[in-house]
């Protein structure tokens, strides 16, 4: 396979979507059924032009139909289904069916609405679908054929992985989902975490849902959900990608959304950064000390704010000479997000949790 290898330079390397390895794994398989040798290792072309190779880890064929699978490759990218035997197994259709897809063991079906695809319809995306169907475009002009497929993708212990990711919140149920707009993986390039964020919210507007939330992390986003009493389709996974969240429901609002996260990462939001990664943003103790300020903190508590070595040691110095910091610091969260989503017509509010669940500020 062509990994793409940069470790000898240092970077992390990069590796290939599902939607690639089924692509590669069902122009194999029909390649194989149209009575060709299995293609070992097999070439696709990727929607931006790079032709990547893999090797096959699966060849099976039969009386109208043929297999084949590739195991999975991510790179370094710190995704549940490296490793995972991605296979495809094409069958002869009925004349003029066109191509048809079939979820197999450990793909899941969409349930909900809000999604790119129909309710009903296998977890396989838009883009995955078009490069499949290229491929067999492709083989079915060279020899002649009709190209009526059935195209079945299947990942074995693909459950099992999708209780590791969102599916199950969007309503993807039995497996995983066959994903990809370009093919690649790029390591930590956080664009499909961000894209489960846009699918969370779009199912939760189908759904009809109008208050919606998205936390930090786990512990604000239990307490959160028990503060509104919202349903678990409320809840979004923003993580550290509030910008993110903001952005989509700018273009696709709802009529209400709660911000919820620890006081470290709300400050950062606060401050005016979109993205809350300790790696790419940092808490500015200098802003924290202005805003002991603000509240009338003594010259002692701007000092030691402007010193401290965490948030968390700035909220614990102002807790009793200042009981509204942590009110204070979202007021500003509140600032950003409203300026991050303009004049979309959207009630916001900011809450701060402590490690233990507890509210400990609110703006909005």
């Amino acid at each position: 396979m062509d990994h793409a290898s940069e470790d000898h330079t240092g970077k992390l390397r990069r590796g290939w979507t599902t939607g690639a390895c089924a692509t590669a794994a069902t122009r194999a398989a029909y390649a194989a059924l149209l009575g060709d040798d299995f293609p070992d290792p097999v070439e696709i072309t990727l929607p931006k032009g790079e032709r990547p190779a893999f090797a096959l880890a699966l060849e099976e064929r039969g009386d109208g139909w043929a297999r084949t699978g590739i195991i999975k490759d991510a790179g370094d990218d710190p995704d549940v289904t490296h490793g995972a035997l991605v296979v495809s197994t094409v069958r002869h259709g009925v004349p003029g069916s066109g191509i048809t897809f079939r979820a197999g063991d450990g793909v899941g079906t969409v349930t909900k609405p809000g999604l790119p695809l129909e309710p009903g319809e296998p977890a396989i995306n838009p883009v995955p679908r078009k490069m499949m169907c290229a491929v067999i475009a492709e083989l079915a002009e060279a020899h002649a054929a009709k190209g009526d497929v059935e195209i079945e993708i299947s990942i074995p212990h693909g459950a099992e992985l999708a209780t590791k990711t969102w599916n199950p919140r969007l309503g993807i149920l039995g497996g995983l989902s066959i994903l990809g707009t370009t093919g690649i993986v790029h390591p930590f390039s956080c664009s499909a975490w961000i894209h489960s964020i846009h699918r969370g919210i779009d199912v939760a507007r189908a759904e009809g849902l109008t208050h919606i939330a998205g936390a930090t992390g786990s512990t604000s986003e239990t307490a959160v959900q028990k503060l509104h009493s919202l349903p678990d389709q409320a809840l979004i996974d923003m993580g550290d990608f509030v910008g993110g969240m903001l952005k989509h429901l700018r273009r696709h609002p709802v009529e209400r959304v709660t911000i919820a996260g620890g006081f470290g990462k709300l400050t950062k939001l606060g401050q005016g950064m979109l993205d809350l990664h300790s790696g790419r943003s940092q808490v500015d103790f200098i802003w924290l000390a202005e805003r002991v300020e603000e509240l009338g903190g003594s010259p002692e508590l701007v000092e030691a704010a402007r010193s401290a070595n965490t948030a968390a040691q700035v909220l614990s110095d102002t807790a009793v000479a200042l009981p509204g910091f942590a009110d204070c610091v979202a007021g500003h969260a509140l600032t950003t997000a409203r300026n991050t989503l303009r004049e979309a017509p959207v009630a916001i509010d900011i809450v701060i949790i402590d490690r233990e669940g507890r509210v400990i500020g609110r703006a909005g």
